[in-house]
């Protein structure tokens, strides 16, 4: 994952490379489909906000009034599936995980502040 600085603060999510050994698979197509859509949810976790719980209650029922990262704020995304003969592992979730920190890990490259706190305020980030 690469960032860029803005000038007058913030920062731009560039693009997301992402190699995924999932062990054997029938359709590149669905693996490349549901990477890229964990790519989307982790990077809307990571810089959206998360969760509200109240009293023992989700206060977010839908995606209406949970935020997801918009087609316009999406950064190129590539992704490559490793070839093997290994047995299946499955491409359900294994995509998310790895993207806050990635994205972590970017911001800091790109400007030298190691950030630990979720959600990512990409907008107020200075270099």
């Amino acid at each position: 994952m690469t960032v860029s600085c803005l000038n007058g603060g913030g920062i731009k999510i560039d693009n997301v490379v992402f190699v995924i050994d999932c062990g054997m698979y029938v359709s590149p197509d669905t693996v490349k489909a549901q990477t890229e859509g964990n790519i989307v949810m982790g990077i809307s976790a990571a810089i959206k906000g998360g969760i509200i719980f109240e009293n023992g209650t989700c206060q977010q029922s839908n995606y209406h009034d949970y935020p997801i990262l918009r087609m316009n704020e999406m950064p190129k995304v590539e992704v490559y599936i490793m070839e093997n003969i290994d047995a299946p592992g499955g491409v359900g979730e294994p995509g998310l995980p790895p993207v806050a920190p990635a994205l972590g890990n970017a911001i800091f490259m790109a400007t030298g502040i190691r950030l630990r706190n979720l959600p990512i305020d990409i907008i107020s980030i200075e270099k």
